[in-house]
């Protein structure tokens, strides 16, 4: 019996560059920094006091106005975008579709951490008698799946996954492996993270991953230079809306590329430093690629995750060199250059920024590469370039050793 074939039908972002998937990508192609200096709270003592944040956000009326005052900002993301992906596929919350058949994974890699801040400060400041009864179910990863569902009455598989920086991507595998078994036949997935507030900032610093670079701060992500010096954080929401092609091809939706195949893995190494030998992420584009039915040689495009990070840009690279044989001809970029680390939303944005590039035949830049380090034996455009994309890798890999590939391509009919 065939293997059901699955293709993306709709869209969505929420970013530091807006709402809206053509903005996002015009800024992405104009190689604009979303990156600036955090003024929403204070941060004079932090060693790192810039983000890709999403400033002013507007629910777009897609939201109510009393539950936009409420809820925490991740569910906010995760319904915009996930409104604006179903959208685009043609779905409104008035629909044909058979619920027990539609369902939603959106997952997240620290959920409401804004809600658990908030708490936590009315907790020390006022007692427990003034805690908010809204506090956990607006904290929770699974909540804006879950909110999502409810407005559009989608009634099939529901839960979130959270997988630090992967998230997006293990969401994505997850829906088409429901979609492939034949327990859904559409699947609202990706990742969402809205963690640019104090306790999600100093954490990151604390760590000793984010850079330090304040007086210049939107050439401070710069993955493969020489000159970097750890991630900045972003944030955002990017939904696919995955459907069986013969769900899709029946009510007539558009059709923006293939969904091929993902692969997953674990580093089973470190807390937060990536494999030296890179085996971890060799491993899993091995799985993306066998699940794809695609041979290594046909891989044209690499999404890089490229967090512009001292360790994990050129581990990556060795791993890339392991399983491609001959990364001369492979195009590479970095969308993070651009708009930060989104951590469990990165997938999701990186996975849209791969889909529109193969549709409109360019990719763009990789910015503030200007000292490149040795061994970038890829073509790696710094500004944007003609192209004609047959199949494109986007990898996420997290904290834990958490890693996740999945490939698309055009749709060919």
């Amino acid at each position: 019996m065939a293997r059901k074939r699955i293709v993306v039908t709709g869209m969505g972002v929420v970013s530091c560059f807006g709402n809206d998937v053509d903005t996002f990508m015009d800024n992405l192609y104009s190689g604009t920094s979303g990156v600036k200096k955090i003024s929403h709270f204070s941060c004079e003592d932090f060693s790192t006091q810039f983000a890709a944040y999403i400033d002013n956000f507007d629910s777009e009326d897609y939201i109510d106005k009393k539950q936009a005052r409420r809820i925490d900002k991740f569910i906010a993301y995760t319904l915009v975008a996930g409104a604006k992906a179903l959208e685009a596929s043609g779905i409104q919350k008035e629909h044909n579709l058979d619920p027990s058949r539609s369902g939603v994974l959106i997952g997240s890699g620290m959920g409401g951490l804004d809600m658990f801040y908030r708490a936590a400060e009315t907790l020390k400041d006022k007692g427990a008698k003034k805690m908010s009864p809204f506090f956990i179910p607006f904290t929770i990863t699974n909540m804006g799946g879950a909110f999502l569902a409810i407005d559009y009455g989608f009634m099939g598989p529901n839960y979130s996954v959270s997988t630090a920086c992967a998230t997006a991507n293990y969401a994505f595998i997850s829906a088409a492996q429901h979609i492939r078994k034949g327990e859904a036949d559409l699947i609202v997935c990706g990742g969402v993270e809205a963690t640019i507030n104090a306790i999600g900032v100093s954490g990151f610093c604390a760590c000793r991953a984010l850079s330090k670079r304040n007086d210049a701060p939107e050439q401070a992500s710069r993955p493969w230079d020489k000159g970097r010096d750890g991630f900045v954080m972003g944030e955002g929401a990017g939904v696919l809306v995955l459907e069986s092609l013969e769900h899709a091809l029946a009510r007539g939706a558009p059709i923006y590329a293939e969904y091929m195949g993902g692969g997953m893995s674990c580093d089973a190494y470190h807390m937060t430093e990536p494999r030296t030998d890179g085996k971890g992420v060799v491993l899993c584009i091995e799985k993306a690629l066998k699940d794809a039915g695609v041979d290594a040689q046909d891989v044209d495009y690499i999404n890089a995750h490229a967090t512009s990070t001292l360790a994990g840009d050129m581990a990556e690279i060795s791993a890339y060199c392991s399983v491609f044989p001959d990364t001369s001809k492979i195009i590479l970029n970095a969308t993070k250059s651009m708009i930060g680390h989104a951590l469990g939303a990165a997938g999701g944005l990186e996975a849209v920024a791969t889909i529109m590039q193969m549709n409109q035949k360019k990719v763009h830049p990789t910015i503030n590469l200007d000292d490149p380090e040795e061994g970038l034996d890829f073509i790696i455009p710094t500004e944007a370039t003609d192209c004609d994309i047959q199949y494109g890798l986007s990898n996420s890999f997290g904290f834990g050793g958490h890693n996740a590939s999945v490939l698309f391509a055009p749709y060919r009919g």
